[in-house]
């Protein structure tokens, strides 16, 4: 910064630069004779990019010199990164979430810092240029892409960066996001069941797009799961107990929408047929009584 007039006390004020290379022992010194200068250049060809040097700027006047301002270290300026990252990978998370990694280029194949990583997203049937840039900071190497479109290709590409700029871009990788969750729900309805002994099986039958299904019931209070893929499944439940189920057809994009629930009371001597989330439902056993849930798809898609 400058010296107000009113503290140069004195005609012919200038500065003195001082600086050398960090290390270094001697000063080279140069005079910016204007009082008004706020800035120096040094140029010097052979110098390294990003060279760390000391620095102190004094000031002077007709009467003598004054005094120096604290010593600062000041860089060259740098180059942007000259390699590429390897070995980029990516996977899908989710139906909007991918991962993407790489390893930084070799320390003696690039010149320019490295101050962190660029990685370019963009869907197939988009412009590479109007592609999405997530930065990461430091020596991080690997990052999430988030918000997404479900069940779509998308392509990925890493490149490093610095004050001077971006280096190089890697290949692109590409990796397609999983298919969102299932929105399919449906209406159980409940038969009779078979009385063996002190366990009641439960027979459900379901017709769905898509095959896996996840069942729940709750049992004094607790919530056990079986998941299949099969297209019927036998519960094999104690008397005596109060018995919720529901059905939730499942994928690797999440879980989709739940059927109505329906209460199976305790059984004992009952006959049933219910649909829904219905409660009220008398329920009758007889010894060779069966109860089958059967699941009709729906589907909001």
């Amino acid at each position: 910064q400058t010296v107000p007039e009113e503290l140069q006390n004195g005609g012919g004020f200038g500065y003195v630069v001082a600086f050398r290379p960090l290390g270094t022992v001697s000063w080279m010194q140069t005079v910016v004779a204007s009082p008004d200068a706020a800035r120096y250049v040094f140029r010097n060809e052979s110098l390294p990019p990003f060279s760390p040097y000391e620095v102190k700027v004094g000031v002077y006047n007709n009467k003598g010199e004054g005094s120096f301002s604290p010593v600062t270290v000041v860089y060259s300026a740098e180059e942007e990164p000259t390699r590429a990252p390897t070995t980029v990978l990516a996977r899908s998370l989710s139906a909007s979430d991918v991962e993407v990694s790489w390893a930084p280029p070799w320390e003696n194949q690039h010149k320019g810092r490295i101050q962190g990583y660029e990685v370019r997203c963009w869907r197939h049937d988009e412009k590479e240029e109007s592609a999405r840039r997530i930065r990461t900071v430091g020596n991080q190497t690997s990052t999430r892409v988030s918000n997404l479109r479900g069940n779509a290709l998308y392509h990925l590409a890493v490149r490093a960066y610095n004050t001077a700029g971006t280096g190089p871009s890697s290949a692109a990788v590409n990796v397609t996001t999983k298919k969102p969750r299932d929105s399919t729900s449906g209406h159980p309805e409940v038969d009779s069941p078979e009385d063996k002994g002190q366990l009641c099986p439960f027979y459900l039958l379901f017709s769905l797009p898509r095959p896996q299904v996840l069942y729940r019931w709750n049992r004094q209070g607790s919530t056990s799961v079986i998941e299949t893929n099969k297209t019927s499944v036998e519960l094999s439940l104690p008397f005596e107990e109060d018995y919720i189920i529901e059905i939730k057809p499942f994928s690797d994009g999440g879980d989709g929408s739940s059927s109505e629930q329906i209460r199976i009371p305790k059984i004992s001597n009952a006959y049933a047929r219910g649909s829904g989330s219905s409660t009220s439902s008398a329920c009758t056993l007889s010894a060779l009584s069966t109860i089958m849930i059967s699941l009709t798809a729906r589907s909001s898609l």
